[in-house]
């Protein structure tokens, strides 16, 4: 890879494209893998959106989880404790940041009760949402987004060192959460597909994250 910038993103290469053409346009190199050594070779990693967690990766039965796949979530896993540990920028949508909660003890809801407000057959339902001032989502967008959801899960308890900092206003599912220490942020939307026709939001910022955390780490 030539470019200074290659992102890793940990997924099945069918349901990868979108993520690759998200960090194509915005000038990184994406490298899809399912190898933790190799992802671990880049400057950053996409945990994509997908499937359900298997429940007892969090301590549960099975009460709602659907379309799981438990041999993707250990490698998800695994390679989320390789990047943790090098303290390198790890960046989660909606699967991906239900995957980084869990890696740090926490729990989620399999099946929220108003599901319908967060996930429609036809495809992404837009709804508005708050973020907390002085938080990274805010330096972006301020302190309200409209944003779309795909989704039928949400986070329950936070894990260890992570902050909810975007809630949706229907019901205060956690939208977005970030590490105290660790350069880690998730999302539970879709920055890769939003559609200028429901929401003014440029989902293309969300990556500056990668580069101000590695120039951060540079210093």
């Amino acid at each position: 890879m030539t470019d200074s910038f290659p992102i890793a993103i940990l997924g099945r290469s069918n349901f990868t494209h979108n993520y690759e053409s998200f960090l194509q346009r915005n000038h990184f190199t994406p490298l899809q893998t399912l190898n933790p050594g190799e992802a671990l070779s880049c400057r950053g990693l996409l945990l994509p959106g997908g499937g359900d967690i298997t429940p007892a990766f969090f301590g549960q039965l099975n009460r709602g989880s659907q379309n799981i796949d438990t041999e993707l979530d250990i490698l998800q896993l695994t390679t989320l404790e390789l990047f943790m540990r090098s303290r390198k920028p790890v960046l989660g949508i909606c699967k991906g940041m239900q995957l980084i909660n869990i890696a740090l003890g926490g729990t989620l809801t399999q099946h929220l009760p108003n599901a319908s407000a967060h996930l429609i057959p036809e495809g992404d339902i837009y709804h508005g949402t708050r973020i907390l001032p002085n938080s990274v989502l805010s330096e972006l967008y301020g302190t309200t987004a409209i944003v779309n959801s795909a989704h039928h899960q949400c986070i329950d308890r936070a894990g260890k060192g992570l902050h909810p900092i975007q809630f949706a206003q229907s019901d205060n599912c956690p939208e977005a959460i970030v590490h105290e220490e660790l350069p880690i942020l998730g999302v539970q939307w879709h920055p890769e597909r939003l559609d200028a026709g429901y929401t003014s939001l440029q989902g293309d910022l969300i990556l500056s994250f990668y580069r101000r955390e590695y120039v951060r780490q540079s210093d």
